[in-house]
This record gives C-alpha cells, sequence and structure tokens, in this order.
C-alpha cells in the first residue's frame, strides 16, 4: 500500500496529538467483552457506587480529624475599616453651621478563644476522628468482602449454566442420532410407528432442555453485569478455567473461627465502636471541668481630624491588650449530666453490636463449615450415581441400536442419566462455591 507525504503527516499527526487521548477514553469506556473472576473482582472493588461512596465517606472523616487537629489553634483575624463622615457642625467664628467631612483608619489584629485547657476533651476528640477514619475503612473492606463473594456466586453461576449447554447439547447430538436410525428402522418396517414417534418426542425435549439452558446462561450473565455495574449495551462474557477443583481438605471449625475473629473487619470495625463510645464518655466527663481561654489583641487608628503626622497617630493610638478567659460550668440544665448518661448507654449498646456480629460470624463460619462437608458428600455421591447411571445409558443406547431394549425402558433409564448428570453438575458447583466461602472467612482469596 502506498501513503503520500501529506497523508503521512496527517497520520503522524493524529496519533502524537489526537489518538492518545481518544484511546484513553476509549479504555475507559469499553470494558473487555471477556472477563475472569479476578478481573470482575478488581473491576468491582474499583469502580462500584457503594465501595466508591465508602471512600468518600473516608475522606471526609480525614477532614474532619483535620479539623479536629486544628482546634488546638488560635484564631486569628484582622480587620481594615476607613470612614469618611460628612455632616454639619456650628462655626464658632461668624455662627451658624458649616458642612465639614473627616476621615479615619482603623487597623486591628485580634485573637480570640485560643484554648489552653479544655479538661482533656480536644484531645478526646482527635482519638476518636482518627478512629472514625479506621472505621470508615474497614467499611470499605467490609463492602469489598461482600461484592468478592456476590460476584463469585454469579460467576459459578455461569459456568454452572455454561456446562449444562454443554452436557444438553450431547444429550441432543445423540437424541437427533438416534431419531435418524429410528427413521431408517421404521422405514424398513423394524420399529413401530409409536417408538419412531417417542424418539422424535425426546428430541424435542432436548431441544427445549438446550434453549431453557441457554436462557438460564444469559440470565445469570445479566445478573453478574448487573453486579458488576456495567452499562446495558456492554458485550460481556467469562472465562472458563481448563479445570474447576470441587474439592479440598477442610480446615477444622474452630480453626476458622479463630482466624475470623482476629482477621475480618467487622469484627474490627465493632471493637472500633466501642472504642468510639468510651471516648464520646470521656468527652462528656471533659464538659463538667472549666475552660482556659487567651484572648489578645493589637488595634491602631487614625483620624484627619487631628493635627499630628499619620504614623505619629498610628504609634499614639496603637493598644494592646491580652487576657484570660476562665469558663466554670455550674449549673447547665442537666445538659452535661444527660450526655454523660447517654455516653455511658452508648457504650452498652456498642458492646452488644460487637457481641451480635461476633455471634452472627461464628454462625456464618458454622454454617459455611457444614456447607462444605454436606456439598462434598453430595459431590461424591454424585460422581457414584453419574458413574452407574452413565454406563446403564451405554448399554442401552447400544441395547437400543440392536433392538433388544424395549423404547419405554431406554427413555426411562436416559431420564435417569438425565437426572444423574443434572445432580452431578450441581453438586460440582455447589462443592466448589462452599469450598471457597469457607477459605474466605480463614482470608483465603478467592480464585478459581
Amino acid at each position: 500500500m502506498v501513503i503520500n507525504r501529506p497523508a503521512c503527516w496527517l497520520l503522524v499527526l493524529g496519533i502524537g496529538l489526537g489518538s492518545p487521548a481518544i484511546a484513553q477514553d476509549s479504555v475507559k469506556q469499553q470494558p473487555p467483552a471477556v472477563w475472569d473472576l479476578n478481573a470482575c473482582l478488581n473491576y468491582a472493588k474499583k469502580n462500584n457506587i457503594q465501595i466508591n461512596s465508602s471512600r468518600l465517606t473516608v475522606q471526609t472523616n480525614q477532614q474532619n480529624l483535620l479539623q479536629s487537629r486544628a482546634a488546638r489553634q488560635p484564631n486569628l483575624s484582622g480587620s481594615v475599616s476607613q470612614s469618611l463622615i460628612n455632616s454639619k457642625n456650628t462655626n464658632p467664628v461668624v455662627g451658624g453651621f458649616q458642612t465639614q467631612a473627616s476621615y479615619s483608619s482603623n487597623f486591628a489584629l485580634a485573637s480570640t478563644s485560643w484554648i489552653i485547657y479544655s479538661g482533656g476533651a480536644i484531645n478526646e476528640d482527635i482519638r476518636q476522628k482518627g478512629l472514625d477514619v479506621q472505621s470508615a475503612q474497614l467499611n470499605v473492606l467490609e463492602q469489598e468482602n461482600d461484592i468478592t463473594l456476590q460476584i463469585t456466586q454469579a460467576y459459578l453461576n455461569i459456568l454452572l449454566a455454561k456446562e449444562n449447554i454443554v452436557y444438553v447439547q450431547d444429550l441432543l447430538k445423540t437424541s437427533q442420532a438416534q431419531q435418524d436410525q429410528g427413521k431408517q428402522r421404521y422405514d424398513a418396517g423394524s420399529i413401530a410407528l409409536k417408538d419412531f414417534v417417542e424418539l422424535q418426542a425426546q428430541t424435542s425435549t432436548d431441544k427445549y432442555n438446550l434453549v431453557q439452558a441457554q436462557n438460564t446462561e444469559r440470565q445469570n450473565l445479566l445478573t453478574l453485569k448487573q453486579v458488576l455495574q456495567l452499562p446495558s449495551d456492554t458485550t460481556f462474557d467469562i472465562v472458563s478455567p481448563d479445570t474447576l477443583i470441587a474439592t479440598a481438605l477442610v480446615p477444622p471449625l474452630s480453626q476458622v473461627q479463630q482466624t475470623a475473629m482476629q482477621t475480618r473487619p467487622e469484627i474490627k470495625n465493632g471493637e472500633l465502636g466501642v472504642q468510639i463510645a468510651q471516648l464520646d464518655l470521656a468527652k462528656a466527663k471533659a464538659a463538667f471541668l472549666p475552660v482556659a481561654t487567651v484572648n489578645a489583641a493589637l488595634q491602631t487608628g487614625y483620624s484627619d481630624n487631628q493635627a499630628i503626622a499619620y504614623l505619629k497617630q498610628l504609634d499614639n493610638n496603637f493598644y494592646q491588650a491580652i487576657g484570660l478567659n476562665l469558663s466554670i460550668p455550674i449549673f447547665t440544665k442537666r445538659v452535661n449530666k444527660t450526655n454523660l448518661e447517654n455516653s455511658k448507654i452508648e457504650i452498652s449498646q456498642a458492646q452488644l453490636t460487637l457481641k451480635n456480629t461476633r455471634t452472627t460470624l461464628s454462625q456464618a463460619v458454622e454454617q459455611a463449615y457444614i456447607s462444605v462437608l454436606n456439598s462434598q458428600a453430595q459431590y461424591d455421591a454424585a460422581v457414584e450415581q453419574l458413574k452407574a447411571n452413565q454406563e446403564s445409558f451405554r448399554i442401552a443406547t447400544e441395547q437400543l441400536k440392536v433392538g433388544v431394549f424395549s423404547m419405554v425402558d431406554f427413555l426411562t433409564q436416559k431420564n435417569l442419566y438425565v437426572q444423574a448428570l443434572q445432580a452431578y453438575v450441581q453438586a460440582k458447583y455447589n462443592a466448589a462455591l462452599s469450598m471457597r466461602i469457607y477459605d474466605f472467612y480463614m482470608g483465603v482469596p478467592v480464585k478459581l
């Protein structure tokens, strides 16, 4: 292909100037068409609306912490005023009134409410705001954990639907081949019309099952896309792993529960809740103590009514002041007492919340443990059931070909095989999901 020089230069300019921004926008606006589990998890943690909203809460709490630290510093304000006054004054020489204008300036620098002692309220508030930041960060981790389990379950549901499609397609090919063979045998007069019609009905049933399996896959893909909060026009599919581990050694329940209690963000958040409530109590107690503040001011001014030079007037009018103020609470209409008692109640409430969180987590881990044991037992049984029914179906198929197996018995055996196949696939993915949930409580990252 030949490209002329002007076209080359335009192409270079287009690449050098416009294409980087366009490429970056396209990357942001067009997610990949095929996702693996890790890509789903990373995208959700980065782009989920609820998680990002919680991250903004972290930033808000960080600003509150900076504001709390700044409470130790004094207030400082400056003021400058310029005045022009026009008035009628009595003329002492000739009598009557005369109009006279006067000009004045005022400059001030004042520091007010510099707290030098507050009973420790400022320090306790700083500690509390720091814990609020940590609590908000833990809320982000909690939401990331929740979205991780949602995505994992939705992802495995899609894999389950895809595998069902493969098996149903194989069954449909078998049914179609049997129908073709039955047509030949019917034309040859070796089987009755009733048997041939039953083969046709079985093929139609398998076609219906295939459509249903494909619809299930589309619905599960939609569910995962909605969990990821992708635009509706996004082309979306997932990567199917080569193998899926459905069974593994199950760690002891006590070990997983202990690890979860030490590492899960909801437990740490509950513990922070108790500490935050205790700091509220400390701040309430500090309200009973006096507050000492320092006030200071610098001020000067100028007026043209005086026959004194400008700078000399500023020096003569220079005013300095400093004072110490001590505020002692004596009667507060039970405000401080009520805050104190409410703080004690908040501590008890936070302790109950922590206890409930620990109980809920312990029960969730135990439920995950039982689910792993049950699902793995069901998977092992489903494997044996599938092997037996698969062999029986193979034998029945061979016997049907040579005409020594009745159509009714063959279809019965095929239905048993289909049921065993479906039970196996379902048990396989149930075992895989339950094992990953149980490992997740141990702090093991989710992966296929």
